[in-house]
């Protein structure tokens, strides 16, 4: 069931009305069946993975938090299940995503060494959300491994914690220390919160359906075949792309935040502005917040973080980076998109010194708000750049885009040259205008208020500004979104 779909719109009231009808001891059995009929709309039979991670790490907690002076906490047996908790989950994670990837690769190494092997692939679909449900439930484990946080004891408040349907399928990976005490707090119904999460769906669902898909028309027709296209026509696929990606996955996060609020619970913000970035660092602060601070906690900080040597520290950069970009997907695209980002982080340190003489010398360090303008551009080429390996169906189709990025140039002002690049594409100039059109009011927006999704500036207007300005967006979702609906990106990962 998809946050883009008739069946949502249905589901979430229904859900929402019975939850503050229901006596409060009652509401997470409630939720926790939502959240499996949710969940069952893409596949049931992929619900025994979700139940198996649950079990396993609810047993594994309780063990690991066992009474004080219990034999059973014993360092030994805690570091034993906890390699229980790893191993199970990230078994689940690498057969159903991983298998055929390393299987293939392992394949290809030994055939370029003259020793035959046919590798068994499985050839399963892809469990929906299940990287981002075994990362939530990994957090719960190594944080009660930690002494961060008490077991949960009851076993239906852990399921739904593993389970709860507004972030289970991509996010935000939630830690135990924030949705857990609020799962098993009592909430009442608020009609300023429900507004509030209201205006957070209807925000997202405009980022989605009418500038996410939009964008999508011209990206997809582009980068199904970039050999046929010249530079400009890759350029602007490629910058597409980047507010394409954004807008998809914000908006779900908005949805999912919103749907949350609507319930009584708050998640954790997931998007800042990332494209307002000044650095790669910076935008890793403000991109797909939930998953670079699990991997800054969990991978980059047990590595040894920046308490080690410098080179060590480097290392542990690397390595978080191509995580993150394996995470994403069972392709080396990915991987080479992680890299690269690893390799902006470093080489934007090395180069500190050398941008701070620059700034000097031609008198930016005087002028703040144009270096700033400079290193928020210079920082989105950078990621953008990347994102055409991300975006890339093969490794040899971005390697073509790179190529021909500089290819065409001097033709593009010619009228005929972009009609023809847009219809071989399969869109229209009309939709391409209003892409743009549509990327640049999000950027005004976002300039002017902060950000385009926050409800507190819609929720500071008067009441019937607000609600007139909530009608608004829903006209604009009514008129302009794409009438075909398109899964969201991150549901593939």
């Amino acid at each position: 069931m998809a946050f883009n779909s008739w069946q949502y719109v249905l589901f979430l009231p229904l859900v929402v009305g019975l939850h503050f009808a229901l006596p409060a001891r009652q509401r997470w059995l409630l939720l926790l069946l939502a959240s499996y009929v949710f969940y069952a709309c893409w596949e049931p039979a992929y619900l025994i993975l979700i139940v198996a991670s649950t079990l396993v790490d609810y047993a594994c907690g309780l063990g690991m938090g066992a009474a004080p002076g219990d034999a059973r906490r014993s360092p030994a047996r805690r570091r034993a299940l906890l390699c229980i908790s790893l191993l199970c989950n990230l078994g689940l994670l690498f057969t159903f995503k991983y298998w055929d990837f390393f299987a293939t690769a392992v394949h290809e190494a030994l055939g370029w060494a003259g020793v035959g092997w046919d590798s068994p692939t499985l050839d399963v679909l892809l469990p929906v959300g299940i990287s981002f449900y075994t990362f939530q439930t990994l957090s719960y484990t190594i944080e009660v491994y930690r002494g961060n946080q008490r077991p949960e004891r009851h076993l239906g408040i852990f399921a739904l914690y593993v389970s709860y349907f507004p972030q289970l399928v991509a996010g935000p990976i939630e830690r135990s220390v924030n949705l857990l005490p609020q799962l098993r707090a009592e909430t009442r119904w608020c009609s300023d919160r429900a507004a509030d999460g209201l205006r957070l769906i209807v925000c997202g669902l405009v980022k989605k359906v009418v500038i996410a898909d939009r964008l999508a028309l011209l990206v997809d027709g582009v980068y199904a075949d970039p050999s046929r296209f010249d530079g400009p026509m890759l350029a602007l696929a490629t910058v597409f792309f980047a507010f394409q990606i954004y807008c998809d996955f914000s908006g779900y996060s908005d949805i999912a935040i919103g749907s949350a609020e609507i319930l009584g619970h708050r998640l954790m913000k997931n998007f800042e502005r990332p494209y307002f970035a000044r650095s790669v660092p910076e935008f890793w602060g403000r991109w797909h917040i939930s998953l670079s601070t699990w991997f800054r906690d969990y991978l980059y900080i047990p590595l040894g973080g920046s308490r080690v040597a410098p080179w060590l520290r480097w290392r542990n950069i690397l390595i978080v980076f191509a995580v993150s970009g394996l995470w994403h997907g069972a392709s080396w695209c990915f991987v080479i998109w992680g890299a690269l980002h690893g390799m902006y982080y470093l080489l934007g340190e090395w180069l500190a010194p050398v941008r701070a003489a620059l700034a000097r010398a031609t008198g930016l360090v005087r002028r703040p708000t144009a270096l700033a303008v400079l290193s928020c551009i210079t920082t989105f080429v950078l990621v953008d750049l990347a994102w055409i390996f991300f975006r890339a169906d093969t490794a040899a189709d971005a390697f073509t885009v790179l190529r021909r990025l500089g290819a065409g140039w001097s033709e593009a002002l010619s009228g005929p040259t972009w009609s023809s690049a847009i219809e071989a594409a399969g869109t229209s100039r009309a939709d391409v205008r209003l892409g743009a059109a549509l990327v640049l009011a999000l950027l005004a927006a976002q300039l002017l208020r902060g950000r385009l999704r926050s409800s507190a500036w819609l929720g500071g207007l008067p009441t019937a500004r607000r609600w007139a300005a909530l009608a608004a967006l829903v006209l604009l979702l009514l008129n302009q979104g794409v009438v075909q609906r398109v899964p969201f990106l991150y549901f593939q990962f």
